[in-house]
């Protein structure tokens, strides 16, 4: 092809066609026109669609701002990588709408998005200057740009234009100005004139005088050059700010006392400062976010954390626990609660948050065996289903039949209620699962809220007297929350009109009160506690420990008439500690919060004045055969005070102590016939006569008995002339 016939070819399409001569010119020369107008429709409808898309209003997620109790600054909570802020604007107030338009947008309600008037001053007043002076910018272009940042350019610019033009329309002038003050910045990474107003006053929009509107409004134009919190930064905020006052002014909007009276205020104005998160509050600041994540968020959340006392707090236990390392605890968690409200005061979810990569888990949420924790509920379990009474006695014995040892492989024989669950023993709270039933006990735990009642439930059996059962520090200081309200349970709260479940009772109000008196009473303790130890005070507090299995995990609860407090220590691995208990190491911890909570000397003795229960008076009774006299053990507790006598309460409580509910025996096929005996015993009824049935026929009188062990299933009974027992199901192999 030679340069004639290549100047004759025309690209359509990538493809290289020979133009025609004649019509047949004249028919191409039409396509092309037609292709032309398609493609500039095609792009046409293609702009058209970026800019409503660019012009459709965004709603970024909004934040709060999260203070403790009293006010304090603790974090902002919600939102995303967009920042913070971002609150709806339901309507705007008439004063900061005129304050922002002063100086943004004089002509704001006159123009359709663009301001052609402006767009003049800014090029003469940039071809004057030789450079860019003036942006032209309305509130609307503005908005667009905050919806769609981009690089400052003639496009970018004129793609702003065309957006506000849209957007104008679409939205009206007063859904433009609300949505510019829900996005703009005011410095501190704070978005949008409600959270500006919350940030750096602590008050609604509707409450702003005029000078911290005026202080306000003057932030917008370049907030990282007006920063409040530089000293430099507020003299150019104050400064703008007089700017817009005298606008006011000049434009009658406000008269002369007021703008006076403003510029005063504006030299005195200071606004709120904002020191940094605190680290030893992280744990509490991620679970409020977490409660709060799914609720609808408010401007300002209080929460019911007191930081001075979180701070004390965490310095206690931090200290204690650098002390405990060498024993092997790694890890600890302290809930420290208002009692009668259950509002959480200090939460330390970890040692340090900082320190170790597992500092940033909180422990307090964590599942974890609670040892001996879950005894007084299996006491009060008893005593409310009528079982027990204060002086009903409980054998600590081996031959009990539950297979359950004590900690300490010790036994102390016939024991007081106060003094088994005092002491802490096994055996005697292994007896009482089994006696109130495996289900029974477990369905009374779960409605304390200790495990989560939606979760299939495992066979925990007699594990439960020895912790078998997981449960969290949160769960199990809310259900001795119940104990210390007299019965009613409460979850424990993290900020003010946090949704949560009624109160409701759980324990009665006379049980809650004996098993209170039972963990407060220092000579229950003995002997397996010392007195004067971690676990006794110069002033009433109920106090339990517990130990996991292998030393795994130590607790403590212990509350008084003011506070609720729980403390885990234990390892982020669930290996063992060195022999670490709670008594040696949570309570440790937990006594040192309380005393600082009080802040009195340790000398003294625990003088018991927790309330007892109602028509009660104090007695003392034999720790032997819980009778009233003279014996070598004796022990007060709260009787009926016009109950009968103990000896013939005993005879109306009665029950059956041996064999236990639901035991298996296996026979031994080398014992001759005869002498392969079970045998029964009954308390309660002392040595009345009582008679013992056996599958509904009668078998013997007396107390105790010995029954002949025969296979099967089999039903005891026992009945006195003014009570008759539960029964006890006995399976034999």
């Amino acid at each position: 092809m030679n340069k004639k016939e290549a100047k004759k070819t025309l690209l359509i399409g990538c493809v290289a066609t020979p133009v025609p001569h004649g019509a047949q010119r004249s028919k191409v020369f039409l396509l092309l026109f037609f292709q032309k107008k398609k493609f500039l429709l095609a792009f046409l409808l293609i702009f058209a669609a970026d800019i409503w898309h660019r012009s459709t209003f965004t709603s970024p997620s909004p934040t709060a701002i999260l203070t403790d109790r009293n006010g304090v600054f603790m974090a902002q909570i919600g939102g995303g990588p967009a920042g913070y802020g971002y609150w709806p604007v339901q309507s705007v107030p008439p004063r900061v709408a005129l304050a922002i338009l002063a100086l943004e947008d004089k002509r704001f309600w006159d123009h359709p998005g663009v301001d052609p008037l402006a767009v003049l001053r800014a090029l003469r007043e940039d071809a004057g200057a030789g450079k860019r002076l003036s942006g032209a910018s309305t509130l609307a272009m503005q908005v667009a740009r905050m919806e769609h940042p981009e690089a400052r350019s003639v496009p970018a610019k004129f793609m702003e234009a065309a957006t506000a033009l849209v957007m104008t329309a679409r939205y009206g002038r007063d859904g433009v100005l609300k949505q510019y003050l829900r996005l703009v910045p005011f410095g501190q990474n704070s978005h949008g004139i409600g959270h500006a107003s919350a940030w750096y006053f602590d008050r609604p929009i509707a409450d702003l005088s005029w000078a911290q509107i005026a202080f306000l409004a003057a932030i917008p134009q370049a907030p990282g050059l007006y920063n409040p919190e530089n000293p430099l930064g507020l003299l150019r905020v104050k400064h703008r700010a007089a700017e817009a006052l005298a606008r006011l002014r000049a434009e009658q909007i406000i008269d002369a006392p007021t703008y006076q009276e403003s510029l005063t205020d504006l030299a005195l104005l200071q606004p709120r400062l904002h020191p940094a998160r605190d680290p030893d509050a992280l744990h509490a600041i991620l679970r409020i976010a977490a409660l709060t994540s799914s609720a609808p968020l408010t401007p300002q959340i209080q929460s019911t954390i007191d930081l001075g006392l979180e701070t004390e707090v965490s310095g206690i236990a931090r200290r204690r626990l650098a002390q405990l390392e060498p024993e092997g605890a790694r890890q600890l968690a302290v809930i420290v609660a208002d009692r009668a409200s259950m509002k959480v005061l200090a939460l330390v979810g970890s040692g340090n948050y900082s320190a170790r990569q597992e500092g940033k888990i909180d422990f307090s949420a964590r599942w974890r065996s609670p040892g001996s924790t879950l005894k007084p509920f299996i006491f009060a379990q008893a005593l409310d289903e009528g079982t027990i009474t204060p002086e009903t006695i409980l054998n600590d014995i081996p031959d009990s039949g539950t297979g359950v040892d004590n900690a300490d492989w010790r036994f102390l024989g016939p024991l007081l209620p106060a003094q088994a669950l005092g002491n802490s023993r096994n055996v005697p709270a292994a007896a009482l699962v089994r006696a109130e039933g495996f289900s029974r006990s477990e369905a009374f735990l779960t409605d304390l809220g200790l495990r989560d009642s939606s979760a299939p439930t495992p066979y925990y059996g007699l594990t439960l007297a020895i912790g078998g059962m997981p449960t969290t520090l949160i769960r199990l200081t809310a259900a001795y929350g119940a104990l210390a309200n007299d019965g009613i349970w409460r979850p424990l709260t993290w900020y003010e009109s946090e949704p949560a479940p009624a109160p409701a009772r759980k324990i009665s109000l006379a049980t809650a009160r004996t098993v209170t008196l039972f963990l407060a009473d220092p000579m229950a303790r003995l002997p397996s506690f010392a007195r004067m130890g971690a676990t006794e005070f110069p002033f009433p507090v109920a106090v339990k420990t517990g130990t996991s299995q292998g030393y795994r995990d130590a607790w403590v609860e212990e509350y008084t008439a003011d506070y609720v407090i729980g403390v885990w220590v234990g390892r982020p691995d669930g290996a063992p500690m060195d022999e670490l208990g709670g008594a040696a190491s949570a309570a440790l911890i937990g006594r040192d919060i309380l005393l600082q909570l009080y802040k009195t000397e340790t000398d003294g003795q625990n003088d018991d004045d927790f309330a007892p229960p109602p028509q009660t008076a104090p007695q003392e009774i034999c720790a032997v055969t819980g009778r009233p006299g003279h014996c070598a053990e004796q022990l007060t507790v709260y009787l009926a005070a016009t109950a009968p006598h103990p000896a013939a309460a005993a005879s109306i409580r009665l029950h059956i102590t041996a064999p236990l509910n639901n035991s298996v025996f296996i026979l031994n096929p080398d014992t001759p016939p005869g002498l392969a005996v079970l045998p029964l015993r009954a308390a309660g009824a002392g040595t009345a006569a009582v008679e013992w049935f056996v599958d509904g026929q009668p078998f013997q009188t007396g107390n105790p008995a010995q029954w002949p062990a025969t296979p099967g299933r089999h039903v005891f009974e026992v009945r006195t002339a003014g009570a008759t027992a539960r029964p006890v199901i006995v399976f034999v192999q």
